[in-house]
């Protein structure tokens, strides 16, 4: 057994906070204008000081940057833009030594069309054996001028790009994008290897991308619908969510339990229900999914119920525990999206970490950025935004290189400018001017960290008690001591509560006076209570 994490078991990830770090948007090392795993390193106690227990990063292998690092040319060498092999074994380092864990990205659906595999498959012609290892196919209509079948890429247009020779290949994000064939067992064995090449490294789990695509239907069938596929959607697909995904997923965490240090691996998995998503978190799989259903819930108070009883619902039978998210790289920020601006994102914020399981905070989130809408369009780089009929191509706006201090952009991100402009409103929101300030955004995520770390009824869990609350109010307990107060509405309420408030994402609530016990709830606020 590999002894690069001497760690005692824990079960660490079952109540983790973890932090997404986008790395070309984080923190710049050298000067051009790009993120790195430089300045990531150089940051790593900020991460430690804000409290949370480990960090994710987005992909910073070889790659072309067609899709952002999620074309993967090279999965065990670092893309020259975010340093070298020798910068990520001493970010590993630095992080373990402030108690940090590190969660990688890996990217099993598909590779770039520079992967070496790919590019002898393509020089070497139809009938290669090379070809096996991706989805090649002879096209439909009489001269095969038409693709295989009717499926969509995520990006818009068709899921299939035609070589000169003829032959098809299928790739569901860009056509720089092919799919791998997860029926091929050279593709089953490079992963593995893969996998052991970061964990013998010291990584302590593994973001996986796309996790519910690596298979598709037997024969490749037609969608049957012209229906425009949609990023973090729901739909049932014959090339998403398909049960031969498991036992790859079986197999890998055989590999994972090979390691002391309580390895993991969280599924990006897009599903129809939360009880799908939960199959991929049987005992012998993964160990986390990222919770969609709740990251697309809405600011309303029924519907946030209904999605937090059936997220809890379904991981219980399997043991697993339940994340929470609510920005990522791939939405608007959710302190624009969920609308009501700053106050509802702090209260939003609340509630998530409140509530039993795992959480993720998104680069930013924590400093209470909205989401960037004007970016001139010849700065953008989301390749869905080059695609008639694809997605809102607007990806780039979560995007936006974190500002840290000063009053004139980059903001302290860096010596050379950021790759994205930063407005010029950020100046109030950067690391240092919130910094003390005890009104502000990331004060507040600090001390919910802090008491969310030490209060005992806070962290792993699976169920919430829910009371009785006026309409638009979630009101729950947790077993222990403590109970969160949501006022999802535009008006003020009074609500009755056994205990005295302790932290609050507006105003602290005051006692109503000749009511003990009541208070007054102000408009999109969240209260946690000491009872």
């Amino acid at each position: 057994m590999n002894q690069n994490s001497t760690t005692p078991a824990t079960g660490w990830w079952r109540h983790a906070v973890i932090y997404q770090v986008y790395p070309r948007s984080f923190a710049d090392g050298n000067g051009d204008g790009m993120g790195d795993l430089a300045g990531i390193r150089e940051r790593l106690p900020y991460l430690k000081d804000l409290g949370v227990d480990a960090v994710w990063l987005s992909p910073f292998y070889a790659s072309p940057q067609a899709d952002a690092g999620y074309d993967v040319a090279d999965y065990r060498a670092i893309d020259p833009m975010f340093g070298d092999l020798s910068d990520a074994e001493a970010l590993l380092r630095d992080a373990r030594e402030l108690g940090l864990r590190t969660i990688v990205d890996v990217v099993p659906n598909h590779c770039s069309d520079q992967h070496e595999w790919f590019k002898r498959a393509v020089a070497e012609g139809p009938g290669s054996t090379l070809r096996e290892r991706f989805h090649f196919r002879k096209g439909r209509g009489e001269n095969g001028e038409e693709p295989p079948n009717d499926w969509e890429s995520i990006f818009g247009g068709p899921a299939w790009t035609r070589l000169p020779d003829g032959e098809w290949y299928l790739h569901l994000f860009a056509p720089q994008q092919p799919d791998f064939n997860w029926e091929h067992p050279a593709v089953q064995d490079e992963f593995r290897s893969i996998l052991r090449f970061w964990l013998d490294l010291g990584v302590d789990g593994f973001r996986v991308d796309v996790a519910h695509g690596l298979v598709k239907a037997a024969g490749l069938p037609d969608m049957g619908h012209a229906e425009q596929l949609k990023l973090l959607g729901n739909q049932e697909l014959p090339f998403f969510d398909q049960d031969g995904v498991h036992e790859i997923y079986r197999s890998w965490r055989k590999v994972l339990d090979e390691y002391a240090g309580e390895r993991i691996a969280v599924a990006e998995a897009w599903t129809p229900s939360a009880d799908r998503t939960a199959l991929y978190l049987r005992p012998d799989e993964l160990h986390q999914a990222f919770n969609f259903h709740y990251l697309n819930a809405g600011w309303n108070a029924e519907e946030l119920r209904e999605v937090i009883d059936a997220s809890l619902d379904a991981m219980r039978p399997v043991g697993a525990p339940t994340t929470w998210v609510l920005s990522n790289h791939d939405v608007v920020r959710h302190r624009t999206r969920l609308g009501g601006g700053l106050p509802r994102a702090r209260a939003a914020a609340l509630l998530m970490l409140a509530l039993p399981g795992s959480a993720y905070v998104y680069q930013g989130e924590e400093l209470g950025l909205p989401e960037v809408t004007d970016l001139p369009d010849e700065v953008r780089q989301d390749p869905s935004f080059f695609k008639e009929n694809g997605q809102e191509g607007l990806r780039d706006g979560c995007r936006v290189p974190l500002p840290w201090s000063g009053t004139e952009a980059p903001y302290g991100f860096g010596t050379g400018g950021s790759w994205l402009p930063q407005p010029a409103e950020w100046a109030s929101l950067s690391v240092a001017a919130q910094t003390g300030d005890p009104d502000s955004t990331l004060e507040l995520y600090r001390t919910a960290l802090a008491v969310r770390r030490e209060h005992p009824a806070l962290g792993a869990g699976d169920a919430v008690e829910w009371r009785p609350a006026p309409e638009g109010v979630l009101h729950f307990r947790r077993a222990g001591g403590f109970s969160c107060a949501v006022n999802t509405t535009a008006e003020a309420v009074r609500l009755s509560v056994p205990g005295r408030p302790l932290l609050s994402s507006g105003a602290l609530p005051q006692e109503i006076p000749g009511r003990p016990g009541t208070y007054e709830l102000a408009a999109d606020t969240a209260v946690w209570w000491a009872e």
